[in-house]
C-alpha cells in the first residue's frame, strides 16, 4: 500500500482527528522507526503491523489481539497504551457490522401470497447460510483462539501478555496510580539545543539534540533541572508512558525541575510562568 493510498484510505475522518492507525504510524516515522525495527521489538509480523497502520483490524485474528498487538506498537513508538486500546475499541465499536433484514408478511388466508414450496425451500437455504455466517463472525469476534493458526508463537505469547494487562487493568479508575519510573526526553526536530543540571548546577548534559535522540535523566541525579528555549520539539516519557511536553510553543524556559514527580505535578496544574534568559546568560 503506498503512502497515497493510506492517507487517502485511513487518513482523517470527515476532517476529524487521524485513526488510531496512522497515530502509530506517524509516531513511528517521527522516532525514525522502521516497520522491521517495530517488529523485532514487539516480535509482531510486519504484516500484522502494517494492517494495524491500515486500520485494518478485521483482518488480525480476533478483537483480542487488535487490541493486544496495537497495545505493544504503542510501547515502542512512545504513545499511551491505554488510550491506543480504547481508540482500537471504538473503533471496532464503529465497524462492527449490524445487518438487518426486513422479512416479507404473508397472510396464509390469501393463497396468492404464500410462497410457493420452492421459494420456501430456497428462504430456508438462505436462512441456514446466514445462521452460519452469523455464528462464524461472532465465534471470530468474541473467541479469537479459532484462528490461533494464523499467529507466530512469538505473536501469541505478545497477545496473551496483552490480553492479561487488559484484564488486570479492566477494573482500574480514575484514580490509578500515576506512572513511574525513567524520565526520557526525546527531540523531535533536528538541532534542539537543551542543558540538563542538577540542584547545585552540576551539568550532566548539554547539546544540540538530533531529531529522535534521547536522553535519559539519571534516576540519582539531585533535583535535575532543564534549559531550552524549544520545549515544544521535547517528547517526555515516564517509565515508557508519555506526558505533556513542558510547553506546546517556542520559549525561553529555565530552572524547570524534571523529576517524575515534578513532571507529572505540571500535567496536573497550570504550569508556572517560564524563567527568562537574561542577556549575560
Amino acid at each position: 500500500m503506498s503512502d497515497e493510498e493510506f492517507e487517502h484510505g485511513h487518513g482523517n475522518d470527515a476532517g476529524g482527528p487521524p485513526r488510531i492507525g496512522a497515530q502509530l504510524r506517524a509516531s513511528r516515522e517521527a522516532r525514525g522507526l522502521s516497520l522491521a525495527q517495530v517488529s523485532a521489538e514487539t516480535r509482531i509480523t510486519e504484516r500484522h503491523l502494517e494492517l494495524i497502520e491500515a486500520g485494518d483490524f478485521d483482518a488480525l485474528p480476533g478483537r483480542t489481539y487488535a487490541i493486544g498487538f496495537a497495545k505493544n506498537y504503542a510501547r515502542v513508538v512512545g504513545m499511551s497504551q491505554a488510550d491506543t486500546a480504547q481508540a482500537v475499541k471504538n473503533e471496532l465499536a464503529m465497524e462492527d457490522p449490524r445487518p438487518s433484514r426486513v422479512i416479507g408478511e404473508y397472510d396464509p388466508i390469501d393463497p396468492d401470497r404464500v410462497p410457493s414450496s420452492k421459494v420456501g425451500l430456497v428462504s430456508f437455504i438462505a436462512l441456514i447460510l446466514l445462521l452460519g455466517g452469523a455464528y462464524a463472525f461472532y465465534a471470530t469476534y468474541f473467541n479469537p483462539g479459532a484462528e490461533l493458526e494464523s499467529l507466530t508463537a512469538a505473536e501469541r505469547r505478545a497477545a496473551a501478555e496483552a490480553a492479561a494487562e487488559e484484564d488486570e487493568g479492566a477494573a482500574a479508575t480514575a484514580s490509578a496510580p500515576a506512572p513511574s519510573g525513567e524520565v526520557v526526553f526525546t527531540a523531535l526536530e533536528e538541532g534542539i539545543w537543551v542543558k540538563f543540571y542538577d540542584a547545585s548546577g552540576a551539568q550532566l548534559m548539554q547539546k544540540q539534540m538530533a531529531e529522535g535522540e534521547t536522553y535519559s535523566v539519571p534516576a540519582d541525579a539531585n533535583g535535575p533541572q532543564v534549559w531550552t528555549g524549544r520545549p515544544d520539539a521535547l517528547a517526555i516519557t515516564i517509565g515508557g508512558q508519555s506526558v505533556p511536553k513542558l510547553a506546546e510553543d517556542d520559549q525561553v524556559m529555565k530552572d524547570i525541575p524534571v523529576t517524575a514527580e515534578a513532571l507529572l505535578a505540571r500535567g496536573e496544574s497550570p504550569a508556572a510562568p517560564a524563567a527568562a534568559a537574561t542577556a549575560n546568560e
